[in-house]
């Protein structure tokens, strides 16, 4: 498992927001660590050789919790627009976060370090 640290949550929400349009189903997991609260989605590297399936982890850190069940995510000629709500809305990828009781084990190796 490979993770990579995004510098923002939109960077996630325009990551997964891309998978889903193109057809594959996402989702966010969420957990919290050490008091901080990881948001990330898992992706397999795919085409690169002798790396072909390499497991990937992308995720953010926040300090509080989001307030919602789900990360919005529209695009057009205006901008990018990303929301946290509790509902989907028409015109946006609706992105399901899951909750989880305590980190997965295959992640223990990310460290959670202060911002």
């Amino acid at each position: 498992m490979i993770p990579l640290k995004l510098r923002a949550l939109g960077d996630l929400a325009r990551l997964v927001g891309s998978t889903m349009t193109m057809g594959h189903p996402s989702y966010l997991i969420h957990f919290a660590e050490q008091g901080k609260h990881v948001y990330g989605v898992f992706i397999v590297f795919r085409d690169y050789y002798r790396l072909y399936g390499v497991p990937m982890f992308y995720y953010v850190i926040s300090e509080k919790e989001l307030p919602g069940n789900y990360l919005l995510y529209r695009s057009d000629e205006s901008g990018e627009y990303v929301e946290v709500s509790k509902g989907i809305k028409p015109g946006y990828v609706a992105v399901p976060i899951v909750n989880l009781r305590e980190k997965p084990q295959l992640l223990d190796r990310l460290e959670v370090e202060a911002e």
